[in-house]
């Protein structure tokens, strides 16, 4: 049976975990080493703040004997509105006082507009319906509502120049889509950097990742890869990703040449 995410839902599973973990005798200690999960993870279920992801509720439901309820009566997204493996992400997303993202070949979700957007949905593998693909692109397009309140949240994009040369959906599009970005970048709402060709190799050239930092929550890394994603909240993992994002970003050019960059790019796919 899918249940709704919504506050409400992630609540009622969280005292439900809460109920089955002390009928088990164990405190949230002791379940974290035996579901290879962080302490202050499952405390954040247990209060309603998070949502395990689909092999958290399984090695839950594991460990707590719950015959699989915790599995069956996990929150979800809706059906085709996200991939599994980014749900809690995307709850995360909408919670973040400050973000920063790292696309190495695609226009990040939230900058993108909806001519790319549908571009990408409609190129994966298998092939998706076009009911599918507009759940999807529904959803897509939402995220990109974080950016209409200008303090919040405070949001950067670490974009590789493969991101402005690969022609996703052709030159018209890419086109569009360049100039989203830079407008948003004149108009300081976001931050963005380019890592050129020409720097070679860098820091983070071996996948995608995501860092978000809130204000009652403590920061946490997503990392994702083809068709598997992961939250990150390990202090240590989390201080890893920071770490290579930084130095990653110490080979980017500047935000005024890197806008510069988007522009120019922008003027060969208009050209084109």
């Amino acid at each position: 049976m899918a249940i709704q995410d919504s506050p409400q839902s992630r609540q009622e599973y969280g005292r439900e975990l809460r109920r089955r973990r002390e009928a088990a005798g164990l405190s949230q200690e002791e379940l974290s080493v035996r579901a290879v999960m962080s302490r202050t993870h499952i405390a954040h279920i247990e209060g309603g703040r998070r949502r395990p992801d689909a092999e958290d509720a399984r090695r839950l439901d594991e460990v707590l004997g719950a015959g699989g309820v915790l599995v069956r009566f996990l929150p979800t997204l809706g059906e085709g509105r996200v991939a599994e493996h980014f749900a809690e992400a995307l709850e995360l997303e909408r919670q973040a006082t400050v973000i920063r993202v790292y696309g190495p070949k695609l226009v990040p979700g939230v900058l993108q507009t909806e001519a790319y957007a549908r571009a990408v949905l409609g190129s994966g593998f298998p092939a998706k319906t076009a009911d599918e693909r507009d759940k999807l692109l529904v959803t897509r397009l939402q995220r990109g509502r974080i950016l209409r309140d200008f303090h919040s949240p405070v949001y950067w994009a670490l974009l590789d120049e493969a991101v402005l040369r690969r022609p996703v959906g052709g030159p018209a599009v890419m086109c569009e889509q360049l100039c989203h970005i830079a407008k948003l970048g004149e108009h300081d709402r976001i931050r963005v950097h380019v890592l050129p060709f020409a720097g070679g190799l860098h820091a983070l050239m071996e996948g995608v990742v995501s860092l978000m930092w809130f204000d009652d929550l403590p920061p946490v890394a997503y990392v994702e890869g083809l068709s598997v994603g992961r939250v990150l909240e390990v202090p240590s993992a989390v201080s890893a990703c920071q770490a290579a994002y930084d130095h990653a970003l110490g080979d980017a050019l500047s935000h005024g040449a890197s806008l510069a960059l988007i522009k120019s790019a922008a003027k060969e796919y208009e050209h084109a």
